[in-house]
């Protein structure tokens, strides 16, 4: 069982900054793919960034040289830093694990087994 817990979501301007931080407790023993969703109102749930076991990185085009996903593996902890912020970035965000991939070879909404409960970020002109 792996448990997650954002945090760091708020209210920025456009062309701010935000770090988000999803602390996870469970399988502590292993590393595996983590990675962040965002919701917006009356969309779909979307894939944002992934960093696998071994620490490589992915992310959705419209996020790419902006946003930066990390975990520390010493405080179980993964981080999503946002910068350059536009408006179509708010949403809700969430944390999500999958402790029996070390790979991200997937990275869809029905490949993660854990979640967050979200956390949002509103960003405005």
């Amino acid at each position: 069982q792996v448990q997650l817990v954002e945090s760091g979501g708020g209210s920025v301007q456009v062309g701010g900054s935000l770090t988000l931080s999803c602390a996870a407790s469970g399988y502590t023993d292993r590393r595996y793919c983590m990675g962040w969703f965002r919701q917006a109102p009356g969309k779909e749930r979307e894939g944002v960034a992934f960093i696998s076991g071994a620490g490589t990185t992915g992310y959705a085009g419209s996020v790419k040289e902006r946003f930066t996903i990390s975990k520390d593996n010493a405080k179980n902890t993964l981080y999503l830093q946002m910068n350059s912020l536009k408006q179509e970035d708010s949403a809700v965000y969430y944390c999500a694990a999958d402790p029996d991939r070390f790979w991200c070879a997937s990275t869809k909404t029905g490949d993660f087994a854990y979640w967050g409960q979200g956390t949002q970020v509103t960003v405005s002109s």
